[in-house]
């Protein structure tokens, strides 16, 4: 491999981790799968490539559809539920996140969202929603035509964002709501706390199987308060709980003695008494915190 050839790759690799990223939702798959790309652009002859970008994306997204395969196998043998790898932002290649679709195009929700697809739905929806190539493109690196891809497009957007029109809450106003979520939570105010619930929040925890954590969603106002207070009880000594950037979006960090063992990922929806907890993801699993360590 030739220095430029070296150097072009090392411009594309951000964008192909963030790529790697939303088709797997796993950090450490992602990496993985952008390390395969560089060996095959490594023993490729790339005098014929026209396009380094197009040749590289499109090794990428169907390394990513290959993988989703023998992943989905995983997941359903997986213990409790399994949510995406967590990363923190803005410090991770994920791509530009100013705008609220850009956000939630990385959300721990949407990402979760996206195992409903299947790896070619998938790879159509990331292509398309997150990095706005054209159907036409889509098409040749998935061998489809057109047509299809549009056709899949619009099937993949509607069951993705099902029951999703109520998450419009910005990344300042969900700060605030977080401040007062930790000081109910601090406080042991279970008024202050059921106050910030919608009445059917959903408490997911992924420990797979490693730590102990709920096996089923927790659901319901009344369930969930006594969920994240039975927590806060159960703490252990040097425990501490912060804010941070999660996903393109305020989030939490569980620490014992410095060192985080869990992630917190809330989703807020906007309801007319004003915005709500709607979803609280808790990550636990430790082979997903390494991005946090």
């Amino acid at each position: 491999m030739s220095g430029s050839e070296l150097d072009e790759f090392l411009r594309q690799r951000p964008r192909l981790f963030a790529l790697a990223y939303r088709m797997l939702g796993s950090a450490s798959e992602a990496e993985d799968a952008v390390q395969e790309t560089y060996l095959r652009w490594a023993a490729a002859e790339t005098d014929g490539i026209r396009s380094a970008e197009a040749w590289l994306t499109t090794v990428t997204v169907n390394l990513c559809r290959s993988w989703l395969v023998s992943a989905r196998a995983r997941r359903e043998s997986y213990v409790g539920p399994w949510l995406p790898e967590p990363v923190p932002t803005p410090d991770t290649d994920l791509g530009p996140l100013e705008t609220a679709q850009q956000r939630e195009l990385v959300s721990l929700a949407l990402l979760a969202a996206l195992e409903r697809l299947n790896p070619v739905e998938r790879a159509v929806f990331v292509l398309r929603e997150a990095f706005g190539y054209p159907h036409r493109e889509i098409a040749a690196m998935l061998e489809l035509s057109e047509a299809n891809s549009q056709q899949i497009h619009s099937r993949a957007s509607v069951r993705v964002r099902e029951g999703r029109g109520r998450f419009e809450v910005s990344v300042e106003r969900a700060r605030e709501l977080l401040e007062r979520f930790l000081a109910a939570a601090g406080e042991g105010d279970v008024a202050g706390l059921r106050a910030l619930l919608a009445a059917d929040v959903v408490a997911t925890s992924d420990g797979g199987g490693v730590v102990s954590a709920a096996r089923r969603p927790v659901t319901g106002v009344d369930k969930v308060s006594a969920f994240l207070l039975g927590l806060l009880r159960r703490a252990p000594a040097g425990f501490t709980l912060e804010a941070a950037e999660v996903n393109g979006s305020a989030g939490l960090l569980a620490r014992v003695d410095g060192a985080v063992y869990v992630v917190v990922a809330p989703e807020f929806g906007e309801f007319p008494d004003g915005p709500r907890l709607v979803s609280l993801s808790f990550v636990l699993n430790p082979a997903k915190l390494g991005r946090f360590r």
